[in-house]
């Protein structure tokens, strides 16, 4: 049983997508507020917006982690949420900062759907890749020589 830079990226991973799964939590109740009129879409989406950055600069780094030891599994499953965030960060609306949220059309009906959609989409993603990375760093402690 040796400590391989594959079960280091695994174990980066793990602790990578946690911050992931939290981010993914604040963002269905974020948005799930907004939908119900409780809080003012200018904060929240302000809220939102900080967390867009770290969220996309720890998907990238993990998954250039995999690229880097050749684990290939994870990087297919890794490669079309970072192409995702590449895209909508690309397309996001203009505004003065960071973010993907702008808060003069987060309370369409269409938008808002959307956007819990996929905020539902990223932490059930997030929460497989948890269990994955867990069942992969194990793998790989026990069968590395």
């Amino acid at each position: 049983m040796a400590f391989t830079f594959a079960a280091f990226c695994y174990l980066l991973a793990l602790i990578a997508v946690g911050f992931c799964i939290f981010f993914a939590i604040y963002t269905v109740i974020c948005v799930d507020e907004l939908r119900t009129d409780y809080k003012n879409p200018i904060e929240q989406c302000r809220n939102l917006n900080q967390l867009i950055l770290p969220e996309y600069i720890i998907h990238g780094t993990f998954t250039v982690l995999f690229i880097f030891s050749w684990q290939l599994i994870s990087i297919l499953a890794n490669l079309p949420l970072a192409f995702y965030h590449i895209y909508t960060y690309a397309k996001r609306p203009v505004m003065s900062g960071p973010g993907i949220y702008d808060p003069t059309t987060i309370l369409n009906r269409s938008t808002l759907s959307s956007t819990l959609r996929i905020s539902w989409i990223k932490l059930a993603f997030y929460l497989v890749s948890f269990f994955y990375y867990l069942y992969a760093m194990i793998y790989t402690l026990v069968t590395s020589n």
